[in-house]
């Protein structure tokens, strides 16, 4: 179980701060039943409530500053992600999205970054379904790399660049 005030990674909600764990009077809810009430970094205004005995939901602890520090060292090793039907591109992007794994997401991103590159040498845009799932995973990586590193959210991508052009 997590504690009030810690940082968790919750599916698509990104890093949210637990603000409290008790009961809610919302309607749906079962008012026996404890949960989650999280504040998400990126969204100070948003509140996301999860039943803490919730077995389908993906919710982890944010990496600690030494996991971050392996995780960019390792990067240039990571595989792309391969996406092996066309048909089934987006479900395979959101389905790896939501396992919540930070060397998934830099899969997604080496892949999506390869593809765009492959687009544009042939004069073509990305697509829209590569933006959205790019962005996606920029959003949910770099925002947890800047709470653990205390950087900037948009100096975590260069601040990445940097460290593996000096390796």
């Amino acid at each position: 179980m997590f504690e009030k005030g810690e940082y968790v990674v919750y599916g698509s909600k990104g890093v949210c701060q637990i603000q409290d764990i008790s009961p809610v009077d919302i309607p749906g809810a079962d008012k026996n039943r404890l949960y989650y009430i999280m504040r998400p970094v990126q969204n100070t205004r948003g509140t996301v409530y999860l039943p803490t005995d919730s077995t389908k939901a993906v919710i982890r602890r944010v990496m600690s500053r030494e996991e971050a520090h392996r995780l960019i060292d390792e990067i240039p090793q990571i595989e792309q992600l391969q996406v092996p039907d066309e048909k089934r591109r987006e479900a395979s992007y959101k389905e790896a999205l939501m396992t919540c794994s930070v060397r998934v997401w830099v899969s997604i991103i080496k892949a999506l970054h390869v593809r765009k590159e492959e687009r544009l040498a042939l004069g073509k845009k990305i697509t829209a379904l590569d933006e959205r799932y790019l962005n996606a995973s920029e959003q949910e990586l770099y925002g947890e790399l800047s709470l653990v590193l205390g950087l900037p959210k948009d100096e975590v991508a260069s601040c990445i660049q940097d460290h593996i052009e000096k390796k």
